[in-house]
């Protein structure tokens, strides 16, 4: 029995349509990031391109628009985005069919790091302007993320030192026996021979050792740092590291942190935000490498102010973030702050509300404590979760950011201030495809 299909002839010659804007639908996200990235102020990048000089380069704001499209999609590695360009349509579509090779695209996000993490402000501006971000209730909280860099390259003080103490040794057996080699071949063959080779052993140690010391130095200016400040951590008020202080070889700056669950430890950095409550936009981000939030509370909300030009009437933060000091400061800024300073449990739920005047002479932590137990208590902290935690996932699981790309404190900010652009153009791009942003004010407001 004959079977009717749909023709399929892979050799078939097609002619695809002439025009960019007619390879996929109008609404494709390609298109809202092209627009976002038109009206966007990219001077900063531009400055770099005043001069004349050799091939001329790719167009910067199509390196631009590929880029955050990369970001948006979770594809950061310039190899994978340069196949893309490739074999992806959306992303040919962006690019108007150049092919930059990966190291073009990687020397690009390097060259205009900064620029690029600066543009976090413009998208949440936008955001603000389409109505996304209202500041009346703002959540934070903190993400591990693992760093460039393997826990298996991270050294701790006192094995620094007994590592310094073996390979100074094994230096200096190696060179006897150099010598001694050497003072041999003289006796047998004359002098002719140069003598300077070095061993590859001793290389190898040698080269070790130089580690170790650099970052032994490290750790101990470090130490001399904090007690000049008045540090009260243990030995390090001394100026001394303590003998489970750790440095790692590939990323000094990263830190051994506890991960999900605290049943495991990875080399990572803390990646902080702040979202608002209106449609999970992040209004600020940092990275930190602190293992705990605690001490990021009144930073993060400084920045809240900063990007938003003004501060929420309410927020929430876990246990984490809890400091007799925080909340007062906070509050004294008008902020409404729901933060425990316990890790709350379900039982928390099954105890009777309070009533009646708050007790005289009550600490910080316990107006805290009983302000959770009251209704709005629970249902302002009870937010945290639709904010924060979404939105962690939205980046980790959905969109697969699990790991840095960058190494060192500043470029990993930068990078995490990418993906939160990522994030916040996503959400932009949502609200105007659901209506929620008419296409008349989204005009104006691009063109503002």
């Amino acid at each position: 029995m004959s079977k009717t299909f749909r023709p399929y002839d892979p050799e078939q010659m097609l002619l695809l349509p002439a025009a960019l804007q007619d390879w996929l639908p109008k609404d494709h996200l390609v298109y809202f990031i092209s627009d976002v990235v038109d009206h966007l102020d990219l001077s900063i990048i531009w400055r770099r391109y005043e001069e004349e000089r050799g091939y001329p380069p790719y167009h910067p704001a199509m390196m631009v628009k590929v880029l955050l499209y990369a970001y948006c999609l979770g594809v950061p590695s310039s190899r994978k985005i340069a196949k893309r360009l490739e074999e992806d349509v959306g992303f040919r579509v962006l690019a108007a069919n150049n092919t930059p090779d990966f190291r073009t695209i990687s020397d690009f996000r390097k060259d205009h790091l900064k620029a690029l993490a600066a543009l976090f402000l413009q998208v949440l501006r936008l955001c603000q302007k389409a109505g996304l971000v209202k500041v009346g209730h703002v959540s934070l909280d903190g993400t591990k993320m693992k760093a460039n860099a393997s826990k298996h390259k991270a050294m701790s003080y006192k094995r620094m030192r007994e590592e310094e103490t073996r390979l100074e040794a094994e230096i200096a057996g190696l060179l006897k026996k150099a010598e001694a080699e050497d003072a041999e071949e003289d006796r047998r063959y004359g002098r002719d021979k140069r003598g300077d080779e070095l061993p590859p052993e001793l290389a190898f140690r040698e080269g070790r050792l130089a580690k170790i010391r650099e970052a032994k130095a490290a750790l101990e200016a470090e130490a001399r740092a904090e007690a000049e400040q008045g540090g009260s951590k243990g030995g390090r008020a001394t100026g001394v590291p303590a003998d489970k202080a750790q440095r790692n070889f590939t990323d000094p700056e990263s830190r051994i942190m506890p991960g999900p669950g605290g049943k495991q430890f990875e080399q990572c950095y803390n990646a902080q935000a702040a979202v608002d409550s209106t449609r999970q936009v992040i209004v600020a981000a940092e990275v930190t490498q602190q293992p705990s939030d605690k001490g990021q509370a009144v930073p993060l909300m400084e920045q809240v102010q900063a990007n938003t030009g003004g501060l929420p009437r309410d927020m929430s933060a876990d246990a984490g973030y809890f400091s007799s000091e925080a909340v007062q400061e906070l509050s004294a800024r008008g902020i409404d702050v729901y933060m425990p300073p316990d890790r709350m449990r379900h039982t928390h739920r099954m105890l009777a509300a309070p009533r009646g005047r708050i007790p005289m002479g009550l600490s910080t932590a316990d107006r805290m404590r009983r302000k959770l137990r009251t209704k709005q208590g629970r249902q302002r902290y009870g937010l945290r979760k639709e904010l924060c935690e979404p939105v962690f996932g939205q980046i980790k699981q959905a969109r697969g950011f699990r790991q840095f790309l960058l190494r060192g404190k500043e470029k990993v900010n930068s990078e995490w201030q990418l993906i939160c652009i990522g994030h916040n153009l996503l959400k932009l791009f949502g609200a105007r495809n659901a209506g929620l942003v008419a296409e008349e004010s989204w005009d104006q407001m691009a063109a503002a």
